[in-house]
């Protein structure tokens, strides 16, 4: 008689973890840098942060009156692509499965005077709650390293885009250049958890955002990915010598 099958582990950072805990050990990171994530976004990218999601923004390249847009944000808590959206004039929808990253979300739109324009949702990248061919537009900015499947939330990401509908994908990546990546694993397994420690009160969120991004599919890799997922044309952009990439793909 033999007994119950090993549990499927993934990855948590460099740590395996069984598959089921994934998730709750992701929230917990969250919940502890939500009231901080963009402060350190600025500090841990020197600001830059701030132009690669205008450039992910611009990439929507919204043809129509943009008030006839519905774009989905997915773990996209804090708001800060969504407001970008929002002050086009479009119509946004947010679903981040931390409640308290959408809770400072729904902090800044209510500052910004945005509120009306955003709906903010909690909700799971891997199992949405909107219906088909719900959206124009899906965006995703430096989440998608963080969820258990990365297929699921793509093959959702394809089921809730209108025919024509475009995913676009703001996420670190790897860089090939030479120096470069010496010196960027150099600083990112120093100075960011340092920095997080002084800022947050605890480095240790951010020692796990960091090698969440080493353990993420390369440019490449991913851009498979997208493309078994059903998406059409499915290509990237390198920014910062591949630091960080914006994936694109279409629903046909």
């Amino acid at each position: 008689m033999t007994g119950d099958p090993p549990k499927e582990e993934v990855n948590f950072g460099f740590k395996k973890v069984a598959e089921e805990e994934k998730q709750g050990l992701v929230n917990e990171v969250f919940a502890k840098a939500a009231r901080r994530y963009d402060q350190m976004n600025d500090l841990m990218s020197g600001g830059l942060h701030r132009l690669w999601k205008d450039d992910l923004v611009a990439m929507l390249a919204l043809s129509r009156p943009a008030q006839n847009y519905h774009v989905l944000d997915v773990a996209g808590g804090t708001g800060d692509i969504a407001l970008r959206i929002a002050r086009m004039g479009a119509r946004v929808t947010v679903a981040d499965i931390s409640p308290e990253m959408v809770a400072e979300g729904r902090r800044r739109a209510d500052e910004e005077g945005l509120s009306s324009g955003v709906t903010f949702t909690v909700g799971n990248a891997e199992a949405l709650a909107f219906p088909d061919r719900s959206f124009d537009a899906y965006t995703i900015a430096f989440g998608i390293r963080n969820v258990t499947h990365i297929d699921r939330a793509l093959n959702e990401a394809f089921r809730v885009l209108k025919p024509g509908g475009r995913f676009l994908c703001l996420e670190f990546s790897h860089t090939h250049l030479p120096f470069l990546d010496k010196l960027y694993d150099a600083y990112s397994f120093t100075v960011i958890p340092a920095v997080g420690k002084v800022v947050t009160g605890d480095g240790q969120p951010y020692r796990y955002l960091v090698e969440s991004i080493r353990t993420f599919p390369d440019q490449e890799m991913f851009k498979t990915m997208i493309a078994d997922a059903g998406f059409a044309k499915a290509s990237y952009r390198n920014l910062a010598g591949g630091i960080v990439a914006i994936h694109s793909g279409w629903r046909i």
